[in-house]
């Protein structure tokens, strides 16, 4: 459990679906670099089971795949919504959070880290060109977030993106 204070991570999402498993590949390699006061959580989805954790965390950061996004990834904050659907299998962000305000009487501070990707369809395990170049951008925002470099909701350059993809060819 994370201490009270302490930044949770919750990388959430399924690698055998390609690019659906963003959000589990970025927790895997920021647990394999974690510094401590940052607890990193792997999961297929959000469920019941989440809100404990949440509810003992000082912050939360949710990272999931995303189809269709504007930009390569976005960071933006969360509140609460106690009126998003509770499912005892898939939860949205929102309602983790109104669950642990709700059974726990505690919701941490949380953000959501969405990552775009556009390999979703097909049952196959790894990430497209695409999924990779715009993980990478995202750990550069969880960095300048975690650093405190901004509060305000952040979005990758896709102009930058691209200049990187021709620059990598």
């Amino acid at each position: 459990m994370a201490e009270h204070g302490d930044l949770l991570v919750i990388g959430y999402g399924n690698p055998g679906r390609g690019d659906d498993g963003l959000g589990p590949e970025f927790a895997r390699r920021l647990a394999a670099t974690a510094k401590p006061g940052i607890r990193v959580e792997i999961d297929y989805q959000l469920t019941v089971d989440h809100a404990q954790m949440v509810a003992s965390a000082g912050r939360v950061l949710f990272v999931d795949a995303a189809m269709n996004l504007a930009a390569p990834c976005t960071l933006r904050r969360l509140s609460p919504d106690p009126r998003a659907a509770l499912d005892s299998h898939s939860l949205s962000p929102e309602a983790v959070l109104a669950l642990a305000d709700i059974l726990y009487g505690q919701c941490a501070e949380a953000s959501v880290l969405a990552i775009g990707g556009e390999s979703f369809g097909e049952v196959h395990e790894g990430l497209s060109p695409v999924a990779h170049r715009n993980l990478v951008l995202a750990e550069e925002i969880f960095r300048a977030w975690l650093a405190g470099q901004s509060t305000r909701p952040m979005v990758a350059d896709a102009a930058a993106t691209r200049a990187g993809a021709r620059a990598s060819r």
